[in-house]
């Protein structure tokens, strides 16, 4: 992962959400996909807290863009390390939020882990 890299990743993937812009969005995600939120549950999408394949993210992500119609990103900060990267924003409600993002090869996300302050 190399600061340009990172950057990018980090403006596309705010700038896709705060566009409301499902297929920008899944643009940064694996076929082959971990996904990791509290919030999966908090919206009663799943009780386990975790999705393994994109077309059940793309639907988690439709009920969550419909939940928070306004949904805006503040973006904060982002971090690097080796195949990962951390972007530190404040999401719907007020909440900060810190996801850590594992990418393959291509630069898609293939673990991600969602946290947030409660």
């Amino acid at each position: 992962m190399n600061p340009e890299m990172a950057k990018k990743f980090a403006e596309e993937w705010i700038k896709s959400w705060n566009n409301h812009d499902l297929e920008a969005i899944l643009s940064h995600y694996s076929d082959e996909i971990e996904f990791y939120s509290p919030i999966i549950s908090l919206l009663k999408f799943s009780d386990t807290g975790y999705i393994t394949n994109k077309s059940v993210l793309k639907k988690y992500f439709e009920v969550g863009l419909n939940a928070y119609p306004d949904l805006y990103f503040e973006f904060h900060n982002y971090f690097t390390g080796i195949n990962t990267i951390v972007l530190y924003y404040t999401s719907v409600n007020g909440r900060l939020s810190a996801e850590v993002f594992e990418l393959n090869d291509e630069g898609k996300a293939v673990k991600v882990y969602c946290n947030y302050k409660i």
